[in-house]
């Protein structure tokens, strides 16, 4: 299953909230597929690096974890505020960071795929605190997604009226102060001060612009998730179950 991408505006993405309240999704019975416990041969790692601890922001905007020489390189397009891309991650990334990038064959790189204002300020906040620091709040964003998505979905007719009367570069951070999100990522490591700086990052709004243009224009990608391997876009791949076949084909 996947989450269709609307293109819109920024000017609309800091408004447009109805893909965030989708609690009622479907999850496909393939993405709780179990895993195959088939052996992974690994990378020569002469410096015995840890490479599920090895952490990096990439040239083209993502946030890589792994083996930068790694034979297989995969990259996830993804949203925060997408039902199907936090099950992606609930099912797959145990496997995927303890079987294939630890093995150093394997490294992993998550790109956002914005589809809406609230995934917009999350991007944001998650985007500014580093490489490291990324994939913990990544994973909150995903295990949390229904209680921080909540406060967006209640937005009054004035709020929205409000939102749509002030300059772009006002708009996100408008909306994620209406919809809480400076209470939620205090208690995670960002204060305020914190907080008011990353969303008034323009390079890093410019940023996020650009991959989701990179998304649908370079690899041609419709919704979310996602998947690439080796700069080959992965047709019809939503699931776990879907994915690793191909990661598995790759190395082989």
């Amino acid at each position: 299953m996947k989450t269709v991408f609307r293109a819109v505006s920024i000017a609309a993405l800091a408004l447009a909230v109805a893909s965030c309240g989708d609690k009622t999704a479907e999850k496909s019975a393939d993405s709780t597929a179990t895993t195959s416990t088939a052996a992974v041969p690994a990378a020569v790692n002469p410096a015995g690096a840890d490479w599920t601890k090895v952490y990096a922001a990439t040239p083209e905007g993502g946030f890589r974890i792994g083996n930068p020489d790694a034979k297989v390189k995969l990259v996830e397009f993804a949203s925060l505020t997408c039902p199907h891309c936090r099950e992606f991650h609930e099912s797959s990334m145990a496997a995927i960071r303890d079987k294939y990038v630890a093995s150093g064959n394997v490294s992993y790189e998550f790109r956002n795929f914005v589809l809406n204002g609230p995934d917009f300020a999350a991007s944001m906040l998650a985007r500014c605190v580093g490489p490291e620091a990324f994939f913990g709040l990544l994973g909150s964003f995903y295990n949390d997604q229904a209680t921080w998505v909540e406060p967006f979905t209640k937005l009054t007719p004035e709020d929205n009226k409000r939102l749509t009367g002030m300059s772009e570069d006002k708009q996100v951070a408008a909306l994620a102060e209406l919809g809480q999100l400076d209470a939620y990522v205090r208690t995670r490591g960002i204060p305020r001060a914190k907080f008011e700086q990353c969303l008034a990052d323009k390079a890093a709004s410019a940023q996020l612009t650009k991959l989701r243009t990179e998304a649908t224009e370079k690899y041609k990608l419709t919704g979310t998730p996602g998947f690439i391997i080796n700069e080959v876009t992965q047709e019809g791949v939503y699931t776990w179950a879907d994915l690793e076949p191909k990661l598995k084909a790759a190395l082989s």
